[in-house]
């Protein structure tokens, strides 16, 4: 008997010693927001991949695919599928050399090899489909994150709003520009409001790249306001000489949406002073 007949005429067995060994020693630091039934579950699946595979030749790879993104999506380390691996490699060679009762070096070799033979490509295969699946997530995370980092959102007809929260650098200074602009087209901006209440810090390079956009604004026809200045930003602006007279300055959010008004030509009235229009235009059309 073969070393692969051996393995999955016994795998049963091997596969219970192999369930003992895992537990969730790579869990661990997980172990109080993943419940046993997980982990139990998961561990019985991952063995089934590796047994099918055996019997397979490796001729079916995509129950591999899906559980290395499996165990991405449920947030395990990375560790989950090497300790796993290695745990059932060890366990099928104590196995097979059990059965075989033999302490001669060259068999334990033989052994050693057949059963590397047949995990280092599951292994190869998981750790790529791991990596990959990670690396997918985190790209789609951070083009969500740039998104956020920028947004510009349209409040009423012609006028919009950006607010900015954190840390202005580069790379983040050229997001706001591409997507301070492509909004401006395509929202048919009239006046940006440009909100730095959360942004902690405006020193030379910040206030660079605000005149910056400003200007690239003003050049497609729409005026820019510079709203959420507060007084030691203020102080700090006339401190380092960075010349803001370009574009209009507002203190609050609010007081910019009202110079945003009119310049649009724009007013904002309350429901009460409809219904009173109204009433009037009927008493209007009763005395007629």
């Amino acid at each position: 008997m073969n070393l692969k007949e051996l393995v999955l005429e016994n795998s049963d067995e091997i596969v219970s010693r192999w369930v003992e060994k895992q537990g969730n020693h790579s869990l661990q630091d997980y172990s109080s927001t993943i419940s046993n039934d997980m982990i139990k579950q998961m561990n019985h699946e991952f063995a089934d991949i590796i047994i099918s595979s055996l019997k397979e030749g490796g001729a079916n790879l995509e129950n591999l695919d899906d559980f290395a993104e499996k165990v991405v999506n449920l947030g395990w380390p990375f560790g989950y599928i090497t300790e796993g691996l290695q745990i059932f490699r060890t366990e099928s060679i104590k196995f097979v050399l059990d059965q075989q009762g033999t302490e001669n070096k060259e068999e334990f070799i033989y052994v050693m090899d057949g059963i590397n033979e047949w995990i280092d490509p599951l292994k190869t295969r998981l750790m790529n489909q791991y990596s990959a699946n990670w690396n997918n997530i985190i790209s789609l995370q951070k083009l969500a994150l740039e998104e956020l980092s920028a947004p510009l959102i349209p409040v009423m007809d012609e006028i919009t709003v950006m607010p900015l929260v954190g840390t202005i650098d580069t790379d983040r200074a050229k997001l706001i520009m591409e997507n301070l602009l492509s909004g401006v087209v395509k929202n048919r901006t009239d006046v940006v409001l440009i909100d730095i209440t959360g942004v902690p810090v405006v020193d030379t390079m910040v206030a660079h790249h605000i005149i910056q956009a400003a200007e690239a604004v003003r050049l497609l026809g729409a005026t820019c306001i510079l709203v959420g200045i507060r007084p030691e930003i203020a102080q700090t602006i006339v401190n380092l000489g960075i010349d803001l007279s370009q574009f209009p300055t507002k203190s609050s959010l609010k007081k910019g949406f009202e110079t945003a008004l009119e310049i649009t030509d724009k007013q904002i009235v309350s429901n009460d002073d409809k219904k009173e229009d109204v009433e009037e235009i009927l008493d209007a059309i009763g005395k007629e």
